[in-house]
């Protein structure tokens, strides 16, 4: 078995808590790639990435090991490393902080505040609570554990050490962890609670929503617990079996009980990107598991609540339709 070449250390720093991009060079048998300029335009051609590309080679902002510059005229070599910081567009300010619940030497556990994503994607980079994280508290290496969606609140786990990260995810990949969720949607008295529900989700990539198939082999499941009633208003104990996207609130939605706030289920919404007056009431509340490094038991709670179930009338605001809650 050939070993893998170990990739040389980068010449770039984070900028904002973001790792430059790393691309290794790939084989060329054909010779179709006389120098780097034309491999980056064919690799990038057709993508909103190939202006981008171009301009940093030619402004000198493309490196290779040891911080030299790289120019588009320099020989197409295979199995070379470069590295790049892509322009980074600016981001709504997402104006909630991260609160810190755990820190050890291995572990890091964070209350996420609504609206803000996990890990840089799409158009959330910097915006994010992995590059918040690695910023405000020095801690360049932190990498996630698992994700929490952008519209959910509450915890998520980062491993601090490179040398613990697969460690902690495996967790989260072999289901070792208990994940309970709280949610708030309104109270039908008609719907049997508790009931696990079980449903095959499908999530197409490009499409917003997720659908529950009818017929097929189910691969969700998750568990719904009424655990209190406020006038119209029903909290819920959710615990998810199974990972699926959308997952507790496509199942919510088919039980006709939709989370408030919920922007895709049962009908898009589509709030401007920095409109937070209504966040998804949905809460990642505990987790629950032994720790893979040091063997001990672990559970930790959020110390966040959700605004509805506090202040229904205020959640909801004088434009609200009557059917949110």
């Amino acid at each position: 078995m050939r070993r893998r070449t170990q990739a040389p250390p980068s010449p770039l720093p984070q900028v904002a808590g973001i790792d430059p991009v790393r691309l290794r060079l790939p084989a060329d048998p054909d010779g179709r790639w006389p120098d780097l300029g034309g491999y980056l335009a064919a690799r990038y051609a057709g993508t909103r990435g190939a202006e981008s590309i171009a301009h940093l080679l030619r402004a000198g902002r493309v490196f290779g090991p040891g911080g030299r510059v790289l120019s588009p005229q320099d020989p197409y070599e295979p199995g070379a490393y470069l590295w790049f910081h892509r322009d980074m567009e600016p981001e709504p300010v997402v104006p909630f902080p991260i609160r810190v619940v755990h820190r050890d030497a291995h572990l890091l556990v964070v209350d996420k505040p609504h609206f803000l994503a996990t890990t840089p994607r799409g158009s959330h980079i910097t915006q994010t609570a992995l590059a918040r994280l690695r910023t405000e508290l020095d801690l360049p290496e932190l990498s996630p554990a698992h994700r929490l969606d952008r519209l959910t609140a509450g915890l998520v786990m980062f491993s601090i050490r490179p040398e613990d990260r697969g460690a902690y995810q495996l967790l989260f990949q072999e289901r070792r962890v208990v994940k309970q969720y709280e949610a708030l949607a309104r109270h039908d008295p008609s719907v049997e609670l508790p009931r696990t529900v079980r449903s095959h989700i499908e999530k197409t990539r490009g499409v917003m929503a997720a659908v529950e198939v009818p017929g097929a082999e189910p691969n969700a499941e998750s568990l719904v617990e009424l655990r209190d009633t406020k006038g119209e208003l029903g909290r819920y104990r959710l615990t998810p079996h199974t990972g699926r996207t959308h997952q507790l609130r496509v199942h919510m939605n088919g039980l006709g009980l939709p989370i408030l706030g919920d922007p895709l289920y049962p009908r898009l919404t589509d709030p401007a990107p920095d409109d937070y007056r209504r966040p998804l009431q949905l809460l990642a509340r505990s987790l629950s598991f032994t720790d893979p490094v040091t063997g001990a038991a672990r559970r930790f709670d959020s110390g966040l609540t959700l605004l509805a179930w506090e202040d229904p009338a205020g959640w909801r605001g004088p434009d609200a339709q009557p059917t949110e809650l």
